[in-house]
């Protein structure tokens, strides 16, 4: 480091304004990157006094977690060096700069880790072959370059890999590692953050996000790194590259269709359907997809438009109502009965209804949506002689603990069991490779060429055949040849689910307000207390130690029943398998009600799930004014009991 440059960030130290940290972290960087581009930008922001934006940058490593990475790649303040000549869709021409960003020296770290510990497995076949990776990435500032950065390094050092040619979603990409029987795959994402972010997310070889034993094995590799120069071997053992277009779309969008239980449903239905991806990645399979089966669906053309600025909306999360405006006054315009909307890297879907007695639209939770697709799912299997009396205890529904119990309720009126297992997808992805893998190994040797209904019939004799899952925050699942939320999949169902009903001259809220009537009027409230910084870590690991060790007796004036503690690791579920240890409890009380409480893993906050029903057979409208009450009382008791704890 210029000695000017050392001397300017010591005295920030000395009077406070930079943090040792993160003093100790520019040194990191600058000792490990060959990149022009970070010494002139640490310089920049020193000379003009912003240690603020330096801290922002450099106060952490942004260290390989279960996930993968995920942060800013566009500073809160754009250096000049970084802005260069500008880049596609008005972004700088460089990402951010810092230890705590993702940028070119944190991806290519993430990815050497990952290669190394992949071919450990790879090398221990004694076949002499490359491994070899699967890359996709969403629409996201610097989601491409990342990705070809990844390609230059698998190739580099040895590995074929297979990248695709645009933006593709997150399903698509767990897909094709499947498909291809590749040994990993990175998807190049940050989900439905903000525009300025950005993410990392790896896979191993089942298509499924890392869980343990790998993730802790590829998280020793990347953090073993300190710079982000590798020697790449001679030409004649490097890997090859592959382009992936549109064959790779024709083979998973002919794959998804076989998962339509009633695909005649389409024919001639009234139903319209508005779809739009924000600006994302789910046009490129959703569209052709429900078109090729008959689905009368139209777009919002200003969203089709892939930028990853976001720019006709605040936020490019369907969980948010505002994302779907644009839609919904489309649907509106074009007299149509459902609104679908998806997050950049199309994982998570959204929708709205039409309500056939106010004519508007209203916006439906991801509880209400994944208990509708439950409900066509399970009932369908069982109407359509798919799942028997005879073959029912091979039928699942696997969902989180903090989904609807509703849920529950349904799968088990249709004979159907139920599994719960721990927020995360990757858990219920553990759930379908423990199915596959309980299948006669002659039978399953060919399992990923078979057709849905092919394997459907070996997991119905042999195992567990995986009928519909999700969580409550916008991801669903109704097939195994995808080890992710899907909301490619999601759209499908939802689609055929709204034309079946159509036909009967019925709409999605008249099936959930009968699902009320019929098992009670269930209502769920996510609740969070944010508390940022170091400090806040600090308030919200002290906050959960208390509800460990000094759980509630009571809340709201109800006696508590039952307390799970999730963090002993002790417990296991509904198939007697352990449950990873996790800083969780969830709380039973005598009237029915319940709630949960966790630590978020990527956000500064402390998670609330609350649950409260209403008794079968009444109807809806006279149900909810007092179960409302009754979750919304809970809650200020909740926030009243975490604020006393935190005293």
């Amino acid at each position: 480091m210029d000695a000017k440059l050392l001397s300017v960030l010591e005295q920030a130290v000395a009077d406070g304004k930079l943090l040792a940290s993160s003093l100790e972290n520019i040194h990191l960087l600058l000792n490990g990157t060959q990149d022009p581009i970070a010494p002139a930008a640490i310089a920049e922001l020193a000379e003009d006094g912003d240690f603020a934006e330096l801290n922002n940058r450099f106060y952490k490593t942004l260290a390989f977690g279960t996930g993968g990475l995920r942060g800013r790649t566009i500073g809160m303040r754009v250096t000049r060096v970084e802005q260069g000549k500008g880049g596609l869709n008005g972004r700088p021409e460089f990402p951010c700069v810092g230890t705590a960003a993702m940028n070119y020296f944190n991806v290519g770290r993430a990815m050497r880790g990952l290669i190394t510990y992949v071919r450990r497995f790879v090398e221990a076949e004694g076949t002499g072959r490359k491994p070899l990776l699967v890359i996709g990435h969403d629409t996201r500032h610097f989601s491409r370059d990342f990705a070809e950065l990844c390609a230059k390094i698998a190739t580099d050092l040895g590995c074929d890999c297979a990248l695709f040619d645009g933006p593709c979603s997150v399903p698509e990409v767990s897909f094709t590692i499947r498909e291809l029987h590749a040994d990993t795959g990175v998807m190049l994402t940050a989900s439905h953050n903000p525009a300025h972010d950005n993410g990392f997310k790896a896979y191993f070889n089942d298509g499924a996000q890392l869980i343990a034993p790998h993730d802790q094995g590829v998280i020793a590799e990347v953090n073993a790194l300190s710079g982000d120069r590798y020697e790449p071997l001679p030409a004649e053992q490097q890997g090859s590259l592959r382009v992936l277009g549109a064959e790779m779309d024709a083979i998973y969008i002919k794959r998804l269709k076989q998962v339509a239980l009633r695909p005649e449903v389409f024919a001639g239905a009234a139903a319209k359907v508005v779809y739009t991806n924000l600006h994302g990645t789910g046009k490129r399979c959703i569209v052709p997809l429900l078109r090729e089966l008959g689905c009368n669906v139209s777009t919002v053309a200003a969203q089709d438009v892939q930028d990853g600025r976001f720019p006709t909306v605040a936020s490019p999360n369907p969980e948010n109502a505002p994302a779907l405006d644009m839609a919904v006054a489309q649907a509106d315009a074009e007299n149509a009965d459902l609104v679908i909307a998806t997050d950049p890297d199309c994982d998570r879907m959204g929708i709205a209804v039409r309500n056939r007695e106010t004519g508007k639209m209203e916006l439906l939770t991801g509880n209400q949506t994944g208990c509708l697709l439950a409900w066509y799912r399970c009932m369908s299997v069982r109407e359509l002689g798919i799942v028997t009396e005879e073959n029912r205890a091979h039928a699942v529904m696997v969902k989180t603990f903090v989904t609807s119990p509703l849920q529950d309720a349904i799968a088990t009126k249709h004979g159907i069991a139920t599994v719960n297992v721990l927020t995360g997808f990757k858990y219920i992805a553990a759930k379908l490779g423990k199915y596959e893998r309980a299948i006669p190994a002659e039978l399953r040797a060919h399992y990923r060429e078979l057709s849905e209904q092919e394997t459907r019939a070996l997991r119905l004799a042999h195992s567990k055949y995986f009928v519909f899952g999700g969580e409550e925050s916008y991801g669903y699942l109704a097939q195994d040849f995808v080890r992710d939320k899907d909301a490619n999949v999601a759209a499908l169902c939802l689609a055929e689910l709204n034309a079946y009903l159509s036909a009967k001259g019925l709409g999605l809220l008249d099936c959930l307000n009968a699902l009320y009537k019929e098992y009670g009027y269930y209502k769920e409230l996510g609740k969070s207390l944010v508390m940022e910084g170091a400090d806040g870590a600090a308030k919200i690991a002290a906050l959960t130690k208390t509800y460990i060790e000094n759980p509630p007796t009571e809340m709201d004036g109800t006696p508590v029943t039952a307390v799970r503690d999730f963090s002993s690791g002790a417990l296991r579920d509904a198939e007697g398998d352990p449950i990873p240890a996790e800083k969780m409890l969830f709380v039973d009380l005598a009237d029915g009600r319940s709630f949960a409480v966790r630590p978020s893993g990527t956000e500064p906050k402390i998670k609330y799930y609350l649950f409260a029903h209403g008794p079968a057979g009444q109807e809806p409208a006279t149900a909810k004014p007092e179960v409302e009450g009754r979750i919304a009382s809970l809650w200020a008791a909740i926030e009243a009991d975490a604020h006393c704890r935190m005293a």
